[in-house]
């Protein structure tokens, strides 16, 4: 019987490497985006205090590394090439690489575990129109099943959680309160997926599986303009209300996100950190999966399953497991704004 897939295709959202690519990364990035001038300066400053270079690249290389040996080591025996939405190697490109080696049919791994325009449908769309550029040689491509609720994904942010916590003085860590994170969307948006909804069951099983069972979800990154409404609270919001509840220690778990990228490190890691200071609080931030060896796991037994066509979809929490190929109705795009 012939192999289903042949490859395997990491696809992800890009970043610059060194500040001459800022400017033309953002172009990709806030193409046909109502985001005001201001802020797209302030994203600017954000990477130059960076030396223009975000960490994402040097993440998926590392996660690209780990795949292509847990692979080899366990199989299936399928080569794996790396494509990005917004900035080299840009999806067309690997693309046009899996037709040169003659693939016929890929699998791709979104690092995006949840459900929304941006995080699932934008990237089908991206993989259609890298297709369409590379013509009638191109492989087909089928996205693998959202993880949100994957035990391998869970694990691995229990795991996180769980190292966070133990950051603090062991009288402490009964009292910390517990914040975990994703990045806003516009409410208009949110309102057609899953995505909230995904995220509160993803929460409610990693603070169950550390014994937190009080938790609270925030969001970050917002970058629309002000008049428009987007998923509340805010991170720094939150922290504030925290503080004035009496709060002294807090732990925030960034689930919405797999690796430490730019929004994470900045966003929390400078912003939100030195708002927990001036109020007092001591903030520890749990680590995102990364190249953790159960996220690793995870991302080859959905390659496994859908590679041998296996039955079984291992997923935790009341939703079950979300289908192998995503609704054409599902996550539409934003309304287009008139020329």
């Amino acid at each position: 019987m012939p192999a289903l897939y042949d490859a395997v295709l990491l696809v992800s959202f890009g970043g610059p490497e060194g500040m001459e690519d800022v400017d033309p990364f953002l172009d990709n990035v806030l193409r046909g985006r109502d985001v005001p001038p201001e802020r797209r300066r302030a994203v600017v400053a954000q990477y130059a205090s960076m030396g223009g270079v975000s960490p994402i690249g040097g993440q998926n290389r590392r996660l690209l590394a780990a795949l292509r040996d847990e692979l080899r080591a366990h199989g299936p025996q399928l080569p794996v090439y790396w494509g990005n939405r917004n900035w080299r190697p840009h999806l067309a490109d690997a693309v046009r690489e899996m037709a040169h080696d003659g693939r016929k049919r890929a699998l791709a791994f979104v690092t995006s575990a949840y459900a929304s325009y941006s995080g699932c449908r934008q990237y089908l769309d991206d993989i259609a129109r890298a297709r369409a550029e590379v013509g009638a040689e191109a492989p087909e491509v089928d996205k693998i099943r959202l993880y949100y609720n994957h035990p391998g994904f869970v694990a691995a942010c229990r795991d996180r959680l769980r190292a966070a916590f133990e950051v603090l003085p062991g009288e402490k860590r009964s009292e910390a309160r517990l914040v975990f994170t994703a990045h806003s969307l516009p409410t208009f948006m949110a309102a057609t997926s899953d995505y909230e909804v995904q995220l509160r069951e993803t929460a409610g099983l990693v603070a169950e599986g550390v014994g937190s069972p009080s938790w609270s979800l925030a969001f970050q990154s917002r970058s629309g303009p002000p008049s428009q409404p987007w998923l509340e609270p805010d991170i720094g919001s939150k922290l504030q209300a925290l503080a004035a509840e009496g709060a002294k220690d807090v732990v925030v778990a960034p689930i919405g996100f797999v690796s430490d990228h730019m929004e994470v490190v900045y966003d929390l890691d400078r912003v939100a950190q030195a708002t927990a200071g001036s109020l007092g609080l001591r903030m520890e931030r749990a680590k995102t999966v990364g190249t953790h060896p159960a996220f690793v796991r995870m991302i080859r037994d959905l390659v496994d399953e859908r590679a041998n066509d296996r039955k079984e979809r291992p997923a935790l929490g009341a939703r079950g497991p979300s289908p192998d190929f995503c609704d054409p109705a599902c996550c539409p795009p934003p309304p287009r704004r008139p020329s």
